[in-house]
């Protein structure tokens, strides 16, 4: 069965997440194409704020505080994505942080938060989302996960490494349902996203740098055209490219270099 188109007309996209970053550059650009909006968030007054800002574009906007840390949070989202009386055709897990937590930390509580949050939330909603879309016949699913999954650099790449295996499972399993499934794995974009895990731009060369709206755009031309895996930018393409096949060592070298570079910035 081919996906029936998900991109035009009035729909419903739930994204958490949503008050900044990617997230908020998801409902933006969503919101403009006709989209109504469910935000999910931890911060209420920056949900009211982002609500506000997307209503006075003429969408329709609900809010859904959560913190998806937290289990009980979560399957009230989740449970929001399985509502027939209110259905919602595409989901943005993009709800996430940066964690430089060492691995031998005796503090696991950073590791455990990432887990919770970038892992256990996005499988499940997910799965409910992928559940209630398949009765429909249609929807899409994106999971923003990161270019850090295809290196090594601690529990974060972990975590975003699992995030993209389980979009290619879920999307294997959605085949033929007229469902998309969609790894997003953009690399540095320029959002408060790393000022708040504490790494400085001038760490990271310019040409590195994307623009939060421009990587949105393009991962929903590639949930249009149905792709699994989507990586931002022909630069980003061409560096994972080269990441996939390069021996692992080297992979773990290059790892080592970046994280060396990061950890760097963080002590100036």
């Amino acid at each position: 069965m081919r996906p029936k188109p998900v991109l035009s007309g009035t729909r419903v996209a739930l994204v958490t997440g949503a008050t900044s970053g990617i997230g908020a550059a998801f409902a933006r650009t969503l919101a403009d194409r006709g989209w109504d909006l469910v935000l999910v968030a931890r911060d209420r007054e920056r949900l009211g704020r982002m609500s506000v800002e997307l209503a006075s574009r003429g969408r329709t906007v609900e809010v859904l505080p959560a913190d998806l840390a937290c289990r009980a949070d979560v399957e009230r989202v989740a449970a929001r994505l399985e509502d027939p009386a209110r259905p919602v055709d595409m989901l943005v897990n993009n709800a996430g942080f940066g964690v430089h937590a060492p691995l031998t930390s005796a503090d696991t509580a950073p590791h455990d938060r990432a887990i919770e949050v970038m892992g256990r939330a996005v499988l499940v909603l997910a799965g409910a989302a992928g559940r209630a879309m398949r009765r429909r016949g249609h929807g899409a699913v994106v999971n923003v996960s990161s270019t850090a999954g295809f290196v090594t650099m601690g529990s974060y790449s972990a975590v975003k490494a699992f995030v993209t295996s389980l979009t290619e499972g879920l999307a294997n399993e959605l085949h033929g349902t007229g469902v998309t499934v969609t790894a997003l794995c953009p690399g540095w974009v320029r959002t408060e996203f790393h000022t708040r895990a504490g790494i400085r731009s001038s760490s990271v060369p310019d040409f590195l740098w994307l623009d939060a709206r421009h990587v949105v755009e393009a991962s929903l031309r590639d949930v249009r055209r149905g792709r699994v895996i989507s990586v931002p930018s022909f630069r980003y393409r061409l560096l994972i490219w080269f990441t996939r096949h390069l021996p692992r060592h080297t992979v773990r070298w290059i790892s080592r270099r970046i994280s060396s570079s990061r950890n760097d910035s963080l002590t100036h």
